[in-house]
């Protein structure tokens, strides 16, 4: 039994007693846009925690054809099944890649944990939720419409906005631009919280996961 597979079983009794019916994402996925050019840019965030995660379970990912995306695979303690998504659509078009991976593996809407950059959040802030709106992000809009709900949990990882004022094609440049050498220091720390607030979501639960990571940030140094 692996260091994961022993953590997933120490705390599935430590289940809040309030929440007796937690959601447990079983479908990780992160936003981003494919290929080289848009490596490291602040709207591939979710990617970089994908990444991770991979890395920290030692999984490897893959291109899956049939599901327009890179794909990994864990098997948890008591035999759960927990899988990772690159969507390799563009950002525009996510849902389809994620609509391929819950018809194929019929995983139910409110078990997808999407993660992606949020320009309303500040940098070093993150926010998980079970559901909402897609507050403007292609890319959600594109998973709401493929799944057909917004009852789905995600987790929003700040950017940070472009200066007031800036017109349509700033922002674009802005989510598609790289992390400034003090804002890398500081989102390589929110990715690696990131990464744990997930990992806590698949002992515990989205709701116990939102509770302990919704208010921690990184400062600015």
């Amino acid at each position: 039994m692996t260091k994961w597979q022993l953590s997933m079983t120490e705390t599935q009794e430590k289940i809040d007693p309030k929440t007796p019916n937690p959601v447990i994402p079983q479908l990780i996925v992160g936003l981003g846009n494919p290929g080289p050019k848009y490596d490291r840019t602040r709207h591939n965030v979710g990617f970089e925690i994908v990444d991770l995660l991979a890395q920290r379970w030692q999984i490897s990912l893959s291109e899956q054809k049939r599901f327009q995306g890179i794909l990994g695979e864990r098997i948890g303690s008591g035999g759960q099944k927990v899988w990772l998504l690159k969507p390799q659509t563009y950002m525009n078009n996510s849902g389809q890649s994620i609509r391929a991976v819950v018809d194929w593996y019929k995983l139910p809407p409110e078990s997808v944990l999407v993660i992606y950059d949020d320009m309303d959040l500040p940098i070093g802030k993150l926010r998980m939720r079970l559901s909402g709106s897609a507050g403007g992000h292609n890319g959600m809009k594109s998973t709401i419409a493929h799944l057909g709900t917004q009852a789905f949990p995600r987790l929003r990882i700040g950017i940070g906005g472009a200066r007031q004022g800036e017109r349509d094609r700033d922002t674009v440049s802005h989510v598609l631009g790289k992390f400034s050498p003090s804002e890398q220091v500081i989102i390589a720390e929110v990715i690696q919280l990131a990464a744990d607030a997930v990992e806590l979501s698949l002992r515990q639960g989205v709701e116990k996961a939102m509770s302990l990571y919704n208010n921690r940030s990184i400062p600015e140094s």
